[in-house]
């Protein structure tokens, strides 16, 4: 079997597992206990720390740092924690993504995690037992806080900053600068500092080929929720009677019924 690809600049421990189709950048630095998968790329200067296990096709830019020990205060070198980063995502320059805690052991084994297919570009910062679906876009400087749930389709403007303990759920958008701290529905558009919603990502859902009378399922749902006047107890008793002819909806009510540690970001 062929060996991996390796700038003889690079420091690649004994103890790494990389396939032999990854390649290693110069002056990259990986560390023991680090797994990487078939024909993913590592650029040059970055650092990757371990336990961490990285899947295939991911590409992985410059002066990136992976898989360090988080920053929380309780955090140790030795604890059984890690990061866990799927398939086929692009990882840009400066990104950091730090190992989980202790905290959630019970329900995320310590693991920080990241899906499939992201695009995450410079500077951005996902902190410890962050879990962080598919598809996703995280635009230049997005920052999350410890804990906090991003599912499948989000897309995050520049410079958002989402507090810790927040979701935000699938296909929605934040705009430039929004400052979440709550949580945010499947399909809604944040803006502002503290965000506030401003309507559904309407434009966002027809390019990923939602139908017409879906989108307006949708629509209805955001206006019982946000522009009705109505208090949440109310909400959640009329929002099942929307989802029963909508899956979309339905993904709605599942988010705000199953609740969370943050109030909705309303």
């Amino acid at each position: 079997m062929s060996e991996p690809l390796i700038h003889p600049t690079a420091i690649v421990s004994a103890r790494a597992q990389l396939h032999p189709s990854v390649r290693v950048g110069p002056y990259s630095v990986i560390g023991e206990h680090v797994s990487v998968g078939e024909n993913t790329v590592i650029g040059p200067h970055a650092v990757l720390a371990g336990p961490m296990k990285i899947g295939r096709d991911n590409q992985i830019f410059q002066f990136t740092s992976l898989g360090e020990v988080s920053q929380d205060k309780t955090a140790r070198q030795d604890e059984p924690t890690s990061v866990v980063i799927g398939d086929g995502n692009v990882i840009r320059e400066f990104v950091t993504i730090q190992r989980g805690t202790m905290k959630e052991y019970d329900t995320k084994h310590g693991e920080t995690r990241l899906g499939d297919r992201n695009l995450i570009m410079n500077y951005c910062h996902i902190a410890h037992d962050c879990v962080v679906g598919s598809d996703t876009i995280f635009s230049n400087n997005a920052s999350l806080a410890g804990h906090v749930e991003i599912q499948d389709w989000v897309i995050l403007g520049g410079y958002t900053l989402v507090y810790q303990f927040c979701r935000i759920g699938a296909h929605a958008f934040t705009a430039f600068s929004a400052g979440v701290s709550g949580d945010i529905p499947p399909f809604v558009m944040v803006q502002g500092n503290p965000a506030s919603p401003r309507s559904i990502n309407k434009e966002g859902l027809r390019r990923r080929g939602f139908a017409a009378a879906e989108i307006d399922a949708i629509e209805d749902a955001y206006k019982l929720i946000y522009r009705s006047g109505k208090v949440m107890s109310e909400v959640k008793a009329e929002l099942p009677v929307l989802a029963q002819n909508s899956a979309s909806v339905a993904l709605m009510n599942r988010f705000i019924a199953a609740g969370g540690k943050r109030p909705l970001q309303r």
